[in-house]
């Protein structure tokens, strides 16, 4: 355990962020999920802007690796085009 009240901070920091961004990559997992299960073209399209920006954003802040957010707005953009 910490001995240090830096370290201690540090903790209590890491634990929040933690929780922050498993929500944020949550709630894009359930917006890829949602885009995925979708079977009409039009709503499809109009959801993938959405989708793409919340992966960006994930990308920019590190909670998801630059590579990983793009390969997963490619394969729904291929997605999409095969609706």
């Amino acid at each position: 355990m910490a001995h240090h009240l830096s370290a201690k901070k540090r903790i209590r920091q890491n634990e929040q962020r933690k929780l922050h961004n498993s929500y944020y990559a949550r709630s894009a997992r359930n917006a890829i999920k949602k885009l995925r299960n979708t079977k009409e073209k039009e709503a499809a399209a109009e959801l993938l802007p959405k989708v793409s920006s919340m992966l960006d954003r994930l990308a920019n802040k590190n909670i998801i690796h630059k590579n990983k957010a793009a390969n997963l707005k490619s394969s729904l953009t291929h997605h999409v085009d095969n609706l």
